[in-house]
């Protein structure tokens, strides 16, 4: 069951809680607009789309990937996935998802630069500020997303900065963006603990996925929540060790797993972190991690989905049966969404907030969601991510 199957099995799930009748269900599911095109750049023809999803909320918003897997139905699943999370966060904005089938790292800044410009290019009329708000996904980040807010001003006259989110601070973008999914999902895994009335402090983690996701969510969640990082992962690896790998004193970077072998971290195989003996799990790296095939090794009673779409339903379903909660990734990695919508407002009225001000509006959005749906799953007698779709589909709906 691949992303999209796997999102569309939640939606229908919840939907037939809602008393919603095939047709509205297939309506939804519908994307209101398919840009499907190609891009030249010198000798490169390269497949590239845009899926705007839904805009009942607000304007469509979702990131853009370059990566030489992008496809329609990828695309199509996040972006459908994104109408849910912004609606179960409760933020006035819909869903999107655009991506180019291409590898950056294979070609030079200039080529990249060029593709960049030229998505813009072929997308101006269909995105803006008030009509589709794209920002950062894999392999872009605010040097790219800075080279399209130029080409969308130089194309539109459009001086807002609010075209794109995930910008540099200098072309308008927020502070508090580079830790947000991983502040976001140390918020949720809180909020999950103090409903459940279960001390964090202590507590042992093992987390998949040593990028900008999984290293601030480890920093965050050891520094406030104060437990215990006990194995991280990353492509090549497993580093661990039982009494803690101390993230509160480190800062990100990519020589990191240098830095925990030289503190005498142990290794072993990258997949045995999905198997850890742990607390709390948390899928910080990518979609179908989890499968029908794998899941019955998680030995961790709280799996947090900080990853888009880490398990597949069909292993879900078998992981609920052996009541393990999964905190759900349409709010568990809304962090940076929700700081995309801050970056956004505070560009539609001309303004900058404090780091303090957008961490305080942050970790308000999602407690709340968090709350309710919490709420939500206990009157349903149903599982924390069928409740965050019941939520997101009645405010959609």
């Amino acid at each position: 069951m691949n992303m999209l199957e796997s999102a569309q099995a939640m939606i229908a799930r919840a939907a037939k809680k809602l008393d919603w009748n095939e047709a509205k269900q297939q309506t939804f599911l519908e994307p209101q607009a398919v840009h499907d095109f190609m891009i030249e750049v010198g000798d490169l023809k390269l497949q590239a789309y845009r899926v705007q999803h839904s805009d009942a909320r607000g304007p469509f918003k979702g990131g853009v990937r370059f990566h030489p897997h992008v496809d329609k139905n990828e695309v199509q699943a996040l972006a459908t996935l994104m109408s849910i999370k912004t609606a179960a966060v409760n933020i006035p904005m819909g869903g999107g998802k655009g991506g180019v089938a291409f590898d950056p790292r294979e070609h030079n800044t200039e080529t990249v630069e060029q593709i960049a410009r030229a998505y813009v290019r072929v997308l101006k009329d269909n995105i803006g500020p008030d009509i589709d708000v794209p920002a950062p996904d894999v392999n872009t980040d605010a040097k790219v997303i800075d080279w399209m807010v130029d080409e969308y001003e130089r194309l539109t006259g459009d001086r807002s900065k609010a075209s794109f989110t995930g910008k540099s601070i200098a072309m308008g973008g927020s502070l508090g963006r580079a830790e947000a999914t991983g502040r976001g999902g140390m918020i949720a895994l809180r909020e999950y603990l103090t409903s459940e009335g279960i001390e964090p402090r202590g507590l042992k983690v093992a987390v998949q996925g040593m990028g900008n996701v999984g290293f601030y969510f480890a920093k965050l969640a050891e520094q406030e929540l104060g437990v215990t990082i006990v194995a991280v992962a990353n492509s090549k690896k497993t580093f661990y060790n039982d009494q803690g790998l101390n993230f509160k004193k480190r800062e990100f970077s990519r020589q990191l797993a240098e830095e925990l072998t030289h503190d005498g971290a142990k290794t072993t195989d990258s997949d045995d972190i999905l198997s850890w003996n742990a607390d709390i799990l948390v899928l910080a790296a990518l979609e179908d991690v989890i499968s029908p095939q794998n899941q019955a090794s998680v030995k961790a009673d709280v799996v947090l989905e900080l990853a888009n779409g880490p398990i597949s339903d069909d292993a879900l379903l078998e992981l609920e049966k052996r009541n393990a909660t999964v905190i759900p990734d349409v709010i568990a990695n809304a962090g940076g969404v929700i700081v995309s919508y801050l970056e956004w407002e505070q560009n539609k009225l001309g303004k900058s907030w404090s780091e303090e001000k957008v961490n305080k509006k942050l970790d308000e959005i999602l407690s709340n969601a968090m709350k309710i749906v919490h709420i939500r799953a206990e009157r349903e007698g149903c599982t924390l991510k069928e409740a965050a779709f019941i939520v997101a589909l009645e405010r959609i709906g």
